[in-house]
């Protein structure tokens, strides 16, 4: 048998870098997000050698151990290592050796929460294969767990989240862990509209988040209320988002996405840097009405909300920058698993 999954990875649309700590224990954070047609795979496949393989299929890396405890973490393929480390110490000792094979549709770094939803992913198969008693939310927590605080690599909370549960969702996030994901119930052609202006701009540049990530929880630890108010506008443009798209005022989208732009960069420095400035002002006098960096930021993937048919003069005029968009349709399913 062979046991696989699949998470789709996220857009964030509103509110990303407040459910960072410790702003969201200190004052609640909101994200609204979205999930699109790119995914994180992974396969389990019982061996009958007491070896553990895993192999990145896209990343062109592969390490192999033999069948123990627990998997050292030494910066090869972490994050199956850590997830193997977490199921057996919370459920026991696997019944065989197995090969784990992974891949994502995006590469690392992109802004796209890739590792989170790669850690869902090979969650998703180990809870296939074990027959684990794991809902939507345990399998989120867990995936939080083990790559935020067993594995130390910093971010926020919203990935694990959206890749489990799939579809927009506004999420507010509060101390002690706790999560509500608020799935939202949008007119389907809101959602075409949005996806047919909403161009996705990989910049063929990727970034560490943690460096950035680290440098905005600082600046809320050390009280900079620059940054701390506009994390607090950020909040504020997840609500506005919310009301937008329920209320099907899509082209109230772009303004509101821009508003986000401007707030976002006061967050930490190296969120923007000149050449995605550069990018973002071309796109805006190209006929773009906003847009933002995804993820963290300094690289990766921008967004771009282009009404009456814009689309083509943005992709003419971003065409020197050397990077390239990346078609997508949003989904409203999470995780996968699957036998066969």
């Amino acid at each position: 048998m062979i046991y696989r999954s699949k998470a789709p990875l996220r857009i964030g649309l509103a509110g990303g870098g407040t459910d960072v700590s410790p702003y969201c224990d200190l004052y609640g954070g909101t994200v609204l997000n979205a999930t699109i047609s790119l995914y994180a795979y992974a396969s389990i496949e019982p061996l009958d050698e007491p070896t553990i393989i895993i192999e990145a299929i896209d990343r062109n890396e592969k390490v192999s151990y033999p069948k123990t405890d627990a998997l050292p973490i030494d910066g090869q393929l972490d994050l199956a290592s850590g997830v193997y480390n977490r199921i057996v110490r919370e459920y026991g000792n696997v019944p065989s050796g197995f090969k784990i094979t992974t891949y994502v549709d995006a590469p690392a770094g992109s802004g796209l929460g890739t590792s989170s939803t790669l850690t869902v992913a090979i969650l998703g198969a180990f809870a296939e294969w074990l027959k684990l008693p794991l809902g939507e939310y345990d399998i989120a927590h867990m995936a939080y767990q083990v790559e935020r605080i067993e594995l130390a690599m910093a971010g926020g909370k919203q990935d694990q989240y959206a890749a489990t549960f799939g579809g927009v969702n506004l999420m507010e996030f509060y101390g002690n862990d706790t999560v509500i994901v608020n799935p939202l119930r949008i007119k389907d052609r809101y959602m075409y509209e949005l996806g047919n202006n909403l161009l996705l701009y990989f910049t063929a540049t990727s970034r560490l988040s943690s460096t950035i990530i680290e440098a905005q929880s600082k600046n809320v630890t050390d009280k900079n209320q620059n940054s701390i108010e506009a994390m607090h506008q950020l909040k504020e443009q997840a609500r506005m988002m919310k009301e937008a798209l329920l209320k099907g005022k899509i082209h109230d989208i772009g303004a509101i996405l821009d508003y986000g732009f401007r707030y976002k960069k006061q967050m930490a420095q190296g969120i923007s840097n000149p050449l995605m400035d550069e990018i973002y002002e071309t796109a805006l006098k190209a006929g773009a009405t906003g847009g933002k960096i995804t993820g963290a930021g300094g690289g990766g993937f921008m967004m771009f909300y282009c009404p009456a048919n814009t689309n083509y003069s943005v992709k003419q005029a971003l065409s020197r920058f050397g990077g390239d968009f990346r078609n997508y349709q949003f989904t409203e399913g999470g995780l996968s698993t699957w036998s066969i």
